[in-house]
């Protein structure tokens, strides 16, 4: 088996941020994702049966959407899910030969193809459902937050992020270090109340979401201000809903 590597004092922890309240399920990070990715490290992303109403195929993003609450405070609520990056990550410590593992320099999980004999027992590890088996080649994939893009010295640094991050046109995706308690992501998921995906399965995803506001018109906090102090909220109200709608 795999082992995880040793957690370090002031370790970068890369990873992104969505805000449940901006999200309108427009699907458009789902599709840069698989325009970016079928050419890129864990590329290509093959569809199967695309024009038939059985299609499937392999999307390292997924959003679902819910309905909650009655009458006039009922809402639609749009849940992007992919691979949340776990400092825990079960998918790593389950693989036999070591071709799930996370990088020490970013924390960032991904799948060495090379090594991969595609025996699932990743897929069946991850409570999130964020492993993609590719039936063509054999070998499961998942998200690597465009680690092509972010790392890519050719393109101008604003454009140095995932590229569901680039697309998204509400601003509702956000990418950072959620190991530095000072950086824009951790205080904005310290200001609204960010919270891990079913955090008592004991992953410790590196993703967190923000929830929806219950008032709209509340103002929005000052991410540049903002306390950075304490952790990360236990979920309410809706993310609990969702914890235990995926925990079925």
């Amino acid at each position: 088996m795999t082992d995880l590597p040793r957690p370090m004092p002031g370790q970068k922890k890369l990873g992104l941020v969505i805000d449940l309240d901006l999200c309108v399920g427009c699907h458009g990070c789902a599709t840069a994702c698989k325009e970016w990715n079928s050419g890129g490290h864990m590329g290509p992303l093959p569809d199967f049966n695309a024009y038939r109403d059985d299609a499937w195929g392999v999307w390292f993003n997924r959003i679902h959407s819910f309905e909650e609450g009655d009458g006039a405070g009922a809402r639609t609520v749009h849940f992007p899910k992919s691979c949340l990056h776990c400092e825990d990550a079960a998918c790593v410590t389950v693989c036999p030969t070591g071709a799930s593992y996370k990088r020490v320099e970013d924390g960032i999980v991904l799948v060495n193809e090379e090594l991969c004999i595609g025996c699932k027992l990743c897929s069946w590890a991850c409570p999130y459902g964020a492993r993609e088996f590719d039936s063509d080649e054999g070998v499961m994939k998942k998200c690597t937050l465009c680690i092509d893009r972010i790392y890519n010295q050719n393109l101008a640094p604003h454009e140095r992020q995932p590229a569901c991050v680039m697309v998204c046109p509400t601003k509702a995706r956000f990418f950072g270090d959620l190991g530095d308690p000072n950086s824009p992501v951790s205080e904005m998921v310290t200001a609204r109340g960010g919270a891990d995906l079913m955090p008592e399965l004991g992953y410790r995803p590196v993703n967190k979401y923000l929830p929806p506001r219950r008032n709209r018109n509340a103002p929005v906090p000052d991410i540049t201000t903002a306390s950075a102090a304490g952790a990360a909220a236990e979920p309410t109200g809706l993310l609990r809903w969702v914890d235990r709608l995926l925990s079925r």
